[in-house]
Parts: C-alpha cells; structure tokens; sequence
C-alpha cells in the first residue's frame, strides 16, 4: 500500500497571497536554453501543470531567465484548478535614472509576457547602492501598486542595511528573495531579525545548492568540473565554506538525520530552512521535461527537526566557515559566488550617478556636485580632489535636488549618506578603501548606536580615523551628517589601535598613519586599560591627549608634529580649563584649534579632541 501524497503547507506571503511553502523556480529554464534554442513552449506549460496539480501552485521567475515568463505566461491562460495560479517576477534593471516612463515600461514588459493585467509579485533588484535610482524605483513600483498594476511589492537580494532603509522610506515591502541554506546562513542573522521586526517574509534560494545537498555528492570526491549554472555557482560557495570537506561534514550529518526520519538529505535541507521563523517560502529550481523531485520534496510537510538534529546540523556548521558579509553581497563584492563568476568587469561598467569636473584655473583640481540644492545655495562642492588628497563635504541624506531620505530615522540615513560619498569618490577615482577620516555629526547624541554600527559594518576592514559628535541642529530636516578625507594610494597606510572596544564596533583605528601624514580619531580621557574615567575635565583632556602622543609614538611622531587640533567640549564653562591644557601640551608646536561645544556620545566623557600631525623632513 502506498502513502497517499502529502500537500504542502501553504502561507499567506502577503495579504490575500496564500501561496505553498515551496514554490518552483524556473532560473534553470536561462541554462536550459543557453544554446540559444527555447523550450517547446506548451510542453513546458504542462510541466508547470504538473507541478500545479500536486498543490505546487506558485513559481519564481525573472525578466532574464529565459523564455520563464512566456511559458508561465501560457501556463496561466489554461490553468483550471481548484486554486489560483500564481507566478512571482523579477525585474533587474541596470543602475541609471529611473523616470516613470522606465519604469512602467518595465513592469508593462512583465505583464505582457506572463499575459496579465496585475502581477502578483513583482520583485526589484538593484545592482548598485552607490546609485540612487533604486529609490526613484521603488516609489515608480508604488505608483503602479496603486493603479493596480502590481499586488505585491517584494525586493531580491537586497542586504538588510537597504532593505531597512526601503522599510523606513515607507515602501511596503512583502518579501526579500536571498540565498539561505544548509550552505549559507547569512540570511538567519541581522536578516531575519528585521524581516520579523517589519512583518516581511524571506523567500529563500539555493536551498539544495544546485543539487549538491542531496545523497549523491555523499561520500563523492570533488568533481573537477560540472556541466550546469546551478552547480558552478554552488561549488564557489562549497569552497567558500572551507572546501569539500566541510561540505562532505554538512552532508553526512544531514544524511544522519534523513535515515532518522525516512527522508532524503533535501527534505532534510529543505525543512531545516522552512524552520527559519523568517521564511515564508523555500524555492526549488526545476529542470523542466528532464527532471523532477515532487514527491520526494513534498516529504518535508511530513516531519520536523527535533533538538538533536538541530544539535547534529550546529555541530557540523561549527567546521566550515561563514560566507563573509550579507545577503546579496556575492553580487556586489568578493568573492563573486555567482554562476559566472568574478563580476567586477560587469560591475564597472554600470553607469555612475556622478562625475568629476575640472576647476577652472587649477590644474590639479577636480570636483564633483551631486545635485543637491544646498550645494547649489552655499556655494560648495560634494567632494574636491587635489593630488592625492580628497576632501568630501558634510554629507547628509538628501535624494535628488531635496528629498529628504528615511525622515527621523538615522541608522538609515547614514546607510544612505555613505553610499553617496561612497559615489562621490568613486567619480574622483577614489574609493571607500582609500578613506582615511570620517566625522559623524548628529541631532541626537542618544541615537549614536544605529550610525555606529553601519560605519563599523562599511568601514570593517578600512578603519579610518574617526570622530562622533551631537550639534543642537542639523541644516534642514536630518538626522546625521558625515565628512570624510581621503588619500588616494600608492602612499603606503597603517593603523593604530587604542584597544578601546568602540574602535571594533564602529570600524574605525585610533589612528591612521598615511606616509607622512597621521590622522588621530576624536579622543576621550577614558582609561583605555581600566575603563575608568576620571573625575576632573582637565583630567581627561591630559588622559586623551596622553593617549593621542601614545598613537604617535607609534608612528614614529610626537607632539611636536602635530598640524591641527579640533576639540569638543561637552560643557561651554569647562572651555578654558580645556584650552589651559591644549596650550600646555600643544602650544610648542603651535597647531591650528578648532573648539566647539557639543553634546558628546557618552555622560561620562566631558572633552574629546583629534588631531591631525605630519612627519617632519629630518
């Protein structure tokens, strides 16, 4: 006697979007006919038919999957089911300007292709951060959403910084299509933590890695190559993870698990990710007309993991390393797990939102504007480059000529902030990496922890010198405000840490030494062994100028170096004790001050001072 068939769970994605928890994807219908030679359009139609029948009834598609949204298309015109059909597309339009004339034209090329008046859900992905036309595209996408082109918005492979800062622009955001399997976890972090926040739903891909977790890689030597798409992209995350022998790790202890049950390694991989409290739904590629796993995927409704297997699966995981950085990353940055490999070729070539212009009568100067109107009302460039040196102008969120981004919020508005200096440096021939200071200015000094953090996710691995700091009010209606100094290589860089803990949080150094040039991070008169501060203001202005002539020692320099001093005092009645102090540690050298009150980031912490010193000629 055989068991009769299990149906899927089902879910509702989105209101009024009741969808199964596993839904097919038709990415391998691009790889199926690279030859350039389409799928017989009505026999693959049936396939989907099949795959409908047996409650299988949603399917994941993009404009650049081949003839995926024609066959869907024909699909949808002759499905009689007891349920609705329902097919979920994505468009991936290259960064540039996005008028409602592009976008429409987009969205009118999807509905046509899939032959419907209103997509169920239509997916945006965008290539770029640095250009801003992602936000124009996703307010054109709400604007068709109302007319009723569109039911449900939905983004893929955005990482959680920008899918947050989508969220907080007020985009209603269903779902985030991300890789997320036995493989890759990145998605079960800060990921899943927002979409619970924010009531979104994962969409996850990759979860049987092309084929990989399944139990004929089991106990298999590494192939030396493979013949599809799926499979080359999932081998660059097999040797991401640590090699075949932390897959071959994975593998077994999922083995283990399925002979338990009585399921295969895929239910098994596939349950695992369905038990993610983010994901709605797990998608599962289909090679239609040579292949298909129905009954055996549908194994997964039939049982679940228990604390031992979750145990065995931790233990295994706890052998392979962790894909670096977030989600959709492998698109935007090293090392490239795509299909096709190394996309930095590609990458450059996408058009930039800015660009530099020569200054008339400096031969060595170039600017860049970014079309913003307080560049225009006060006068100023976004950025300057002069030599090696660039300079880029306090920087706030502002979209277009005003558009204030992510009102109230400034976690995302830094996010957005540093991707346009980000843009900025890009158009001097400079880059993130080349950045040497930055300083934080912000409205209130209470919210310094979200701004913190995204600098220290941007700034990881470059850890420029660093200042943070609250002013009474923000020209306009922002949040935060960044600066930042660059120094275009080769000039050879190091980096000098205190050992205080925020340095690591925020992704910045104490200081950066730049050939002849060391830049000092706004210091505070905190012990950095003890974490003891000390009770008089002129005990911590000696306590952080004390560790500022520490850094420098380091750098070969003394007090005697320094160029410029820029002090930040907390309380405008302990200036003179502070400016007593400066004069007696500083005042041979005779640098430039710099002495503003403002709110500091800790009650503790009365003074902060930085500092800029340069090598003398011996």
């Amino acid at each position: 006697m055989t068991s009769p068939a299990l149906e899927p769970d089902r879910i509702e994605l989105a209101p009024g979007l009741q969808v199964p928890r596993l839904i097919t994807g038709l990415w391998q219908v691009a790889d199926m006919e690279r030859s350039g030679q389409a799928l017989p359009l009505e026999r693959a139609a049936q396939d989907l038919a099949d795959y409908a029948r047996a409650g299988l009834d949603a399917f994941d598609m993009a404009d650049h999957y081949g003839s995926a949204e024609l066959i869907t298309g024909r699909f949808l015109r002759d499905w009689r089911g007891q349920r609705p059909a329902h097919a979920f597309t994505k468009w991936c339009p290259e960064p540039q300007p996005m008028s409602a004339e592009r976008v429409q034209a987009g969205i009118a090329e999807r509905r046509s292709r899939l032959g419907v008046e209103r997509l169920d859900l239509l997916q945006f992905h965008w290539w770029d951060y640095t250009h801003p036309g992602y936000i124009d595209g996703i307010e054109q996408l709400m604007r068709l959403q109302e007319q009723g082109q569109i039911r449900h918005l939905g983004v893929t492979n955005f990482d959680t910084d920008h899918l947050r800062l989508l969220r907080k622009q007020g985009a209603p955001i269903a779902t985030n299509q991300v890789s997320l399997s036995l493989l890759d976890r990145r998605a079960t972090g800060r990921m899943s933590a927002l979409c619970q926040a924010e009531g979104m739903k994962l969409l996850a891909y990759g979860t049987l890695a092309g084929g990989f977790l399944s139990e004929r890689w089991l106990g298999q030597s590494e192939p030396d190559s493979v013949a599809d798409w799926s499979k080359s992209k999932y081998q660059r995350f097999i040797d991401a993870i640590g090699g075949w022998d932390a897959f071959q790790g994975v593998l077994q202890a999922a083995r283990t698990i399925a002979s338990k049950h009585g399921v295969s390694i895929a239910a098994v991989s596939l349950r695992w990710v369905l038990e993610q409290p983010a994901v709605g739904a797990a998608i599962v590629g289909a090679r239609l007309g040579e292949s298909e796993h129905r009954a055996s995927n549908l194994a997964v409704f039939g049982f679940a993991l228990d604390a031992q297997d979750h145990a065995l699966l931790n233990a295994a995981f706890a052998q392979t390393r962790n894909l670096p950085g977030d989600c959709g990353d492998e698109y935007r940055k090293p090392p490239f797990l795509t299909a096709s490999g190394d996309l930095s070729h590609h990458l450059e070539q996408l058009q930039r939102p800015y660009h530099a212009q020569p200054v008339a009568g400096l031969a060595e100067r170039s600017r860049v504007a970014t079309g913003s109107q307080w560049e225009q009302i006060g006068g100023y460039s976004r950025a300057v480059r002069q030599g090696a040196r660039i300079l880029v102008s306090g920087t706030t969120a502002t979209h277009g000529a005003g558009q204030v981004v992510a009102p109230g919020d400034a976690q995302a508005q830094t996010v957005y902030i540093l991707d346009k200096i980000a843009a900025s440096l890009q158009a001097l021939g400079s880059e993130l990496a080349h950045v040497v200071r930055t300083r934080i200015y912000l409205r209130d000094i209470q919210a310094w922890q979200g701004p913190t953090e995204v600098h220290g996710r941007v700034f990881a691995e470059v850890r420029p010198a660093n200042t943070l700091l609250a002013v009474a009010q923000l020209v306009g209606n922002y949040e935060v405000e960044i600066e930042a100094e660059a120094e275009v290589p080769p000039t050879p860089r190091r980096f000098i840490s205190s050992g205080s803990p925020y340095e690591a949080m925020a992704g910045y150094s104490r200081a950066v030494v730049e050939g002849p040039w060391v830049f000092v991070s706004g210091t505070v008169g905190v012990d950095m062994a003890t974490g003891v501060w000390p009770s008089s203001t002129r005990e911590q202005a000696q306590g952080a100028i004390d560790t500022i002539e520490a850094a420098l020692q380091q750098a070969g320099l003394s007090l005697l170096d320094v160029l410029q001093v820029k002090v930040y005092v907390a309380d405008r009645a302990d200036v003179g004790v502070v400016s007593d102090v400066i004069r007696e540690r500083f005042g041979p050298a005779s640098p430039t001050n710099t002495t503003v009150c403002a709110p500091l980031a800790l009650p503790e912490c009365r003074v902060e001072i930085e500092v800029n010193a340069r090598r003398r000629a011996l």
